[in-house]
């Protein structure tokens, strides 16, 4: 690209900072095109930051999904908040997503006002997004359009607000045009046919952590962290070979259920997945270890990748 051509084209660094489950996966597998991040009904599904990268004629957006801003009870919380913080400090633009159900004032508060604080210390545009409006009256929308634009303008030099819905599409337009008008002028940052970052084996753990959410309620899902120890790729099948980490013996049985039932149900389900994303058969060989607290180990979480 010329010199003539960076002039015209825009890219930069997204990331998009919001509470838990206020549509952030949802957003960036819908803007994307394909599934780059597991979504459930549960809060704090995302542990990692992942990078989807949505690419327009004269744009690249590469949007960064972040855990959701919480008050840390493990080191583990304490290493997701850290990834929000490198998020906002490599920041070209920040989205900030809210929802229906988002209490304005919590943002004021500690903890979500102290990366409102971090926010506020980049100087980077805020476009914040009022989603899930699919669910609310038309009135209630400009309402919350109102409440968020005049939050936005007493603590932000430049930003705009947007309203719409990541399930359904709607306003995701403008949204992407509101993001493109505060970007730099910038070279792409990836190629054009990258979408994201991820590699193979981190969405293949996250597929088979996304079952185990969807299947367990209670602690059982939070306790849990899967790592692919084994990637064998031959000819007519891919031989993978993954383990389950859980805190507690308890949880293991569980995870494993009676003759395996349970364990099998999860290899199935995740399996199928993974063969369409492959596009190849799949042999999956699941296994269940205790590290016990890992939750709380620096040595374990620096192992599995927790910078």
């Amino acid at each position: 690209m010329n010199t003539m051509e960076t002039e015209r084209f825009k890219a930069g660094l997204v990331p998009i900072i919001g509470r838990p489950n206020v549509g952030k996966l949802t957003l960036i597998n819908s803007l994307t095109g394909s599934k780059l991040s597991i979504v459930t009904p549960k809060a704090q599904t995302t542990r990692r930051r992942i990078l989807g990268v949505v690419n327009g004629e004269n744009y690249q957006i590469v949007f960064a999904d972040t855990p959701g801003v919480i008050d840390p009870a493990y080191e583990l919380h304490n290493r997701m908040m850290k990834q929000v913080k490198r998020a906002l400090s490599d920041a070209d633009v920040i989205l900030l997503m809210t929802e229906p159900k988002d209490n304005i004032e919590l943002w004021n508060e500690n903890p979500l006002n102290k990366y409102v604080k971090l926010m506020q210390e980049t100087k980077m545009p805020v476009v914040v997004m009022v989603n899930k409006t699919d669910t609310i009256s038309a009135d209630r929308v400009e309402a919350l359009r109102a409440q968020w634009d005049q939050w936005l303008k007493e603590r932000f030099t430049e930003g705009t607000v947007v309203t719409g819905s990541a399930l359904t599409g709607e306003g995701l337009n403008k949204l992407i045009d509101a993001i493109v008008n505060f970007l730099p002028y910038s070279h792409p940052l990836f190629p054009p046919d990258q979408i994201t970052d991820i590699t193979e084996r981190l969405w293949v753990a996250e597929i088979i952590r996304e079952k185990i959410f969807l299947q367990y309620r209670q602690e059982v899902p939070y306790s849990t962290e899967v790592i692919v120890t084994d990637w064998q790729d031959k000819e007519h099948i891919v031989v993978i070979k993954a383990e389950i980490i859980v805190e507690r013996d308890s949880q293991k049985k569980i995870l494993i259920g009676k003759g395996g039932s349970a364990i099998k149900k999860i290899g199935i389900q995740a399996r199928e997945e993974i063969e369409q994303m492959l596009g190849k058969k799949v042999y999956l060989e699941l296994f269940v270890k205790v590290r016990r607290d890992w939750r709380e180990r620096n040595d374990y979480l620096k192992y599995l990748g927790y910078e």
